[in-house]
């Protein structure tokens, strides 16, 4: 992360979240999602063990958001190639997709 903040003159890992997190969202929708925020990881997601004794058997894909600055898309896409085994979609987004862009988020998902 500290490389790709290096290149992005610290837009990544930047900790004023409207730069890391909600750069390409509009402001005012910004501001209503940070004021819904709650602690991240909730404390069951990190304390209680996985319920099942392996992964479904389902098809695995991997929406990557190309302009997200919190996780470096490099990054993301070695992790997917590396653990999951396939190739990353991938949509001109930022970290919070889903408000910054709803439609092509949608249009993504419904063609899986």
């Amino acid at each position: 992360m500290r490389e790709q903040a290096a290149r992005d003159a610290g837009a990544t890992g930047n900790e004023d979240p409207h730069i890391s997190f909600y750069h390409d969202v509009p402001r005012e929708l910004a501001e209503q999602a940070i004021s819904k925020e709650r602690a991240h990881p909730s404390t069951a997601s990190m304390n209680s063990p996985w319920p099942l004794k392996a992964w479904p058997d389902v098809p695995t894909k991997f929406v990557l958001c190309a302009q997200d600055r919190f996780f470096p898309p490099a990054f993301f896409r070695r992790l997917v190639a590396d653990r999951l085994d396939i190739l990353p979609d991938e949509i001109a987004a930022g970290h919070c997709v889903a408000l910054s862009r709803p439609k092509e988020l949608a249009d993504l998902l419904t063609r899986y």
